[in-house]
């Protein structure tokens, strides 16, 4: 969650005029073509998918809304507003009522992931992922809950129930946060919209108010297939990355924050969520440890989870359809043996690794509220400290 905010806000705010008068976005609004980290020759281990996104991992959906609004001076309740929401649907719109095995691991907890302690006890994460700001988690919940109850009857043992999983990072350098601009109706459209196929990074979704490494931040995404002797499964993930000082910011082992001075924060206030999909057949606990890997690939980026950092994770499993389905007194499952685990773990950290730099690559300035202003990575700076270093692939 890093920086805390001391104001109190009243309940006048919580449903903003101009919240209501805007339509929620999909996308951010036009800027310069999709550049990834690859595009500028950054040389990253393993093989990506398709669309070296997440939803590589077949049936998994992703979805925003992005909401970009107002200049100037801060006006609590009115903006400026650069915030928004991003819904990830681990089997997709067809098979919403189908849990997939999970794990989570908080590197560090100054943050929240909500549905996390029957993740835990049940081994099932049951219905999407949300990722928003830190002051809009519980609007985010319960409009998950509205409509997952929408989707269809309740539950095979009977009951309307739900314990949704929403995280947060902290946007309120760039955003209104105290003016709480996050509607229901954000959530339903970034949940309706979801889709298969490449993903959008940058500044949207929940990502759009986010910093990382002092640089503009945000949603990013890669993902991983591995070969045939090690069981050509795909391995996909998604950030929310908001973390880290500019000096430690590192780019294929190259210290590239040290090259470029600059800084927005007086010491460590960010955070970052990592989910990791996969199609292996893994049970809860060995999610757990995949969950855990995301940290190596975060380290590779340089950051060393300050005190004021939220970093948590979660890792969820889309083989294995039907295993909470308790109209069956047992069921058979599929595993990879524990021993098989490592190609999976290297899969882990390179695409969290990836996702954090596409974060940063596929990104663009951006002024907020009382006009502050966050420098995106520029690119032709970075392509001349990696050639400095001899780790520009051509």
């Amino acid at each position: 969650m890093g920086t805390k905010i001391s104001a109190v806000v009243g309940l006048a705010f919580l449903i903003s005029s101009s919240a209501l008068a805007r339509e929620p976005q999909s996308s951010p609004p036009p800027h310069t073509k999709v550049v990834r980290a690859r595009d500028l020759g950054i040389p990253f281990d393993g093989t990506p998918g398709k669309f070296n996104a997440i939803t590589d991992v077949a049936g998994v959906e992703v979805g925003f809304t992005t909401l970009i609004s107002g200049e100037g001076e801060l006006e609590v309740g009115k903006g400026p507003v650069r915030t928004g929401v991003t819904a990830i649907i681990p089997r997709g719109h067809g098979s919403l009522n189908d849990p997939v095995y999970a794990g989570t691991f908080a590197l560090n907890g100054n943050g929240e992931m909500t549905g996390t302690a029957w993740v835990e006890e049940s081994g099932f994460l049951e219905g999407p992922i949300i990722l928003t700001n830190t002051h809009s988690v519980g609007v985010a919940r319960d409009a998950v809950i509205a409509w997952r109850i929408k989707q269809g009857g309740a539950d095979k043992t009977g009951y309307w129930w739900s314990l949704p999983v929403v995280a947060e990072t902290w946007d309120g350098w760039l955003n209104d946060i105290n003016g709480f601009h996050i509607t229901p109706k954000d959530v339903v459209h970034a949940l309706d919209t979801a889709k298969s196929g490449p993903v959008a990074e940058g500044s949207i979704g929940g990502g759009t108010g986010m910093i990382c490494y002092e640089f503009k931040g945000g949603t990013g995404t890669a993902s991983r297939v591995l070969g045939q002797k090690s069981g050509g499964y795909t391995v996909g993930v998604l950030v929310q990355a908001n973390c880290g000082r500019r000096p430690q910011l590192t780019v294929a082992g190259v210290p590239v924050g040290k090259e470029i001075p600059g800084s927005v924060y007086p010491k460590e206030s960010g955070s970052i969520i990592i989910a990791v999909a996969t199609d292996a057949p893994l049970l809860p606990g060995q999610l757990k440890r995949i969950a855990r890997r995301a940290s190596l690939g975060l380290a590779r980026t340089g950051a060393t989870s300050g005190n004021g950092s939220g970093d948590i994770f979660i890792a969820f499993s889309t083989a294995n359809p039907g295993a909470a389905n308790p109209e069956q007194p047992t069921h058979s499952v599929l595993t990879v043996p524990n021993d098989r685990l490592d190609p999976l773990f290297d899969a882990t950290v390179q695409a969290v690794e990836e996702s954090i730099v596409n974060a940063l690559v596929d990104n663009r300035d951006m002024i907020g509220r009382d006009d502050h202003k966050v420098e995106a990575l520029p690119h032709d700076r970075l392509r001349e400290i990696l050639k400095k270093y001899n780790r520009l692939s051509e």
